[in-house]
């Protein structure tokens, strides 16, 4: 597989994963369920349209992840990060388009009431959940594991959207913040998710695989 598909496929993956994500709060004006299935259901989407081709991250800590258990290299860790914002800053201009600016601003992540130190401690939680089941589903040879990961953020949504709005996804939090210039604690919603990955990655290694010593996975990652 050419780099290029690589890239171009978490573009398109990102895409969709946020055009209807985030277009279902507009749809729907932020109704639980709905959002939380939107974005279940467009991640398999992308995920059996173009997951074997770049494995269907569509989200940059879900490539962190991978990254930290050697499954990819840091070279395409970094290209995918750049992809992933593309394509989601590509579906919020879409809505931006269709809707407007004012529009995609309502679909940014915020923490309402709740302190930025516990937004973070929510989002790091949220994401290495998410991670973990990927980490674990994506060794799975049929293409079931697409449903498992699909499902596994839309029950990610369901919990999440009350306490964090439910970030898990740098590139899906940045985009609305970009195109309506409007950033708020989006850092929250950068450290949370990169925090949860190393979280998955390392509960990954020690409950599923039982290594416990990841001082050589370190070491390798220099």
């Amino acid at each position: 597989m050419a780099n290029w598909q690589k890239y171009a496929a978490e573009v398109y993956g990102t895409f969709v994963l946020v055009l209807f994500g985030t277009g279902a709060i507009l749809a729907s004006g932020g109704e639980y369920l709905v959002v939380a299935m939107a974005f279940g259901l467009a991640l398999m989407v992308g995920l059996f349209t173009v997951g074997r081709v770049s494995g269907g991250h569509f989200n940059p800590a879900v490539s962190l992840g991978m990254f930290l258990d050697k499954r990819i290299s840091l070279n395409d860790m970094l290209f995918y990060w750049v992809a992933q914002v593309v394509g989601a800053l590509l579906a919020s201009l879409a809505l931006a388009y269709l809707a407007s600016k004012a529009a995609v601003e309502t679909t940014a992540n915020a923490l309402g009431g709740l302190e930025a130190f516990k937004g973070v401690v929510g989002e790091a939680i949220l994401t290495a959940v998410f991670v973990m089941v990927i980490l674990v589903a994506s060794k799975f040879a049929s293409y079931t594991k697409f449903l498992a990961i699909g499902f596994a953020l839309l029950a990610v949504h369901l919990v999440g959207i009350g306490f964090t709005s439910a970030g898990v996804n740098p590139a899906r939090s940045l985009a609305p913040a970009i195109v309506s210039g409007e950033f708020g604690d989006i850092w929250v919603y950068l450290l949370g998710p990169a925090i949860g990955a190393i979280i998955g990655w390392v509960l990954y290694k020690f409950i599923v695989t039982g290594d416990t010593d990841l001082t050589d996975d370190v070491k390798g990652m220099m």
